[in-house]
């Protein structure tokens, strides 16, 4: 259950400038210079360093599905990290979109509703969420402490309207999440 960082993946990879390699033996020989020797690489796919090494001679040319998945993931999630920062910097100084099907949760004063039910937003949360949101990732917090960065967003933005209306309200919370996507 990690939609949040996901979701933070999928936008990066969406700021390629240039594709990552597409052979087999490119995307293995590109691995071996990010970490380094064979043995880290072998750990990282969960498989042999001899297997990583036909890899890369093309001894061995189609690996299993899920094999060649953990390859793709490791290339595409370590491919252009400059262009990955200077996105993130940019959405810390702009903001970001989040577009979500989820169920909302929230604690409102008596004798108005506190039914938590699917609703579909998507909203433009402020530069200091996402400041929020990226350093939180980058501290290695969870999926439940990205959730109340966003659920709090959300509140101030989205149910509060900046303090205009609902100010009663004092806790919201994601508690099932359908899709969530950012744009930034």
């Amino acid at each position: 259950m990690k939609e949040i960082e996901d979701a933070i993946e999928r936008a990066d990879r969406e700021a390629f400038t240039r594709e990552p390699p597409k052979t087999l033996q490119g995307r293995i020989n590109y691995l071996l210079k990010q970490l380094g020797s064979a043995k880290a690489v072998a750990a990282e796919l969960g498989i042999t360093a001899d297997s990583v090494n036909r890899y890369r001679r093309g001894a061995r040319k189609n690996p299993p599905k899920d094999i060649a998945s953990k390859i793709d993931n490791a290339v595409r999630s370590r491919w252009q990290p400059l262009v990955r920062k200077r996105r993130r910097k940019q959405a810390a100084a702009t903001g970001i979109t989040v577009e979500t099907r989820a169920r909302f949760g929230y604690t409102a004063p008596v004798g108005t509703t506190d039914d938590g039910r699917f609703r579909r937003l998507t909203v433009r949360l402020p530069a200091p969420y996402a400041q929020r949101l990226f350093d939180a990732r980058d501290a290695g917090a969870g999926d439940r402490v990205m959730r109340g960065i966003i659920a709090e967003g959300f509140k101030d933005v989205y149910f509060q309207d900046g303090g205009v209306r609902a100010v009663g309200l004092s806790d919201v919370e994601i508690n099932d999440i359908d899709y969530l996507d950012l744009d930034y």
